[in-house]
Order: C-alpha cells, then structure tokens, then sequence
C-alpha cells in the first residue's frame, strides 16, 4: 500500500476564519497541510483563535497519515455548527508541525486569505 505524502509549510500573509460573521481567529503564523490529491488545509494556532467558541465535540476520528483527529464544535449565540473543527493532537512524524494547532471545515465556515 502506498502511503500519502504530507507537507506542512508555512501559509503565506494572513488568514482568518469566520462563522456566521464572528471572526473565531485571525493568523499570520498559518500552517499549510498539502497532502496528495487533497485540497490544502490551513491550520491555525491556537494562540490566535477566541477558543471560547470551540467546544470539543464527541467526535474523533483515527487517521493513519497524520495521527488521530479530535474534532470540536464552534457555538455561537444563534446556533452551534457541530464538529466544525478539529485537531491532531498527538501528529503523526510526517505531520508533527500541526501539534497545537487547529483546522476549519471550509464548507462550514469561512477561510480566507488576506
């Protein structure tokens, strides 16, 4: 079986996810996930997110490539967006520059680069 390269780079300028309008974090310390034949996935530190908005979910998730997922729901005052984000907490060695780190669903929320 042949396995997946992953990447981790730095993501270039700026980057801020939204939900509904509330901005849940603003980064210039990005990281890039690039992983064959999948779209990149941008990470953010924790450092920059209003973690009062995730709260961690049930959901968790085993990935061989980068290690085993644990997802979160992001609350805001009008509704909760169930499992919305997530994080890898014990990373793969391939993917070890995302410990600490958290990812966004982008057809649940907003991801853009400024």
């Amino acid at each position: 079986m042949l396995t997946a390269k992953i990447r981790v780079q730095p993501a270039e300028g700026s980057w801020v996810v939204r939900a509904d309008g509330a901005v849940i974090g603003d980064s210039k310390r990005a990281l890039e996930l690039l992983e064959q034949n999948r779209e990149p996935v941008i990470y953010f530190p924790r450092e920059d997110l209003a973690m009062a908005f995730l709260e961690a979910s049930d959901t968790s998730l085993p990935n061989t490539q980068k290690g085993r997922a644990s997802f979160f729901n992001v609350v805001l005052k009008s509704r909760s967006i169930d499992d919305a984000a997530w994080t890898i907490e014990e990373p793969s060695e391939e993917a070890a520059r995302i410990a600490g780190y958290v990812a966004f669903d982008p057809s649940l929320v907003t991801i853009e680069q400024l």
